[in-house]
């Protein structure tokens, strides 16, 4: 089953309505931004972490970068951005760099920027760099449940 079909599944099953976007196809978030006509805010970035071995991901507006020293405070441990080579094998039908921040599918711990909890939408990618998701942010806080934090500067 396919990133988008998996994700599908889970949105209908748990009744959180969202909208398919075919858009060109992009590679960078600001990119996709753009692509979708959507301000870099209420797009939403999935950056793979790894901290004393373990991969987490952290989620945040396409407007932003990570601030790794949050990061580490909050943590308690050292952390590095993870290659696209370390965890492909983590979504194995998605393609590198357009994983949606559905970590809770891939047994993987959730962190969101808080600066993304006043959007009222988030839209992100699902699983190419063609297809994206749109959604109530309210929703995707009540199925992934993820851990939310101060961990981003503007870019």
């Amino acid at each position: 089953m396919d990133t988008l079909a998996k994700l599908k599944q889970y949105l209908e099953r748990n009744q959180a309505p969202y909208e398919v976007i075919l858009h060109e196809e992009v590679y960078t978030a600001q990119e996709l931004a753009q692509a979708l006509h959507i301000p870099g805010g209420e797009l939403v970035k999935v950056v793979i972490v790894k901290a004393d071995g373990t991969y987490r991901m952290a989620v945040l507006p396409a407007s932003r970068r990570i601030d790794m020293e949050a990061l580490k405070k909050y943590w308690n441990a050292a952390v590095a951005v993870a290659s696209e080579q370390e965890f492909k094998d983590l979504f194995p039908e998605a393609e590198i760099g357009a994983m949606p921040p559905f970590g809770n599918l891939y047994n993987i711990e959730v962190w969101m920027d808080t600066s993304l909890t006043t959007d009222d939408h988030i839209a992100f990618n699902a699983g190419t760099h063609y297809k994206a998701v749109r959604m109530r942010y309210s929703d995707f806080e009540r199925l992934v449940r993820p851990r939310v934090a101060s961990f981003s500067v503007r870019i």
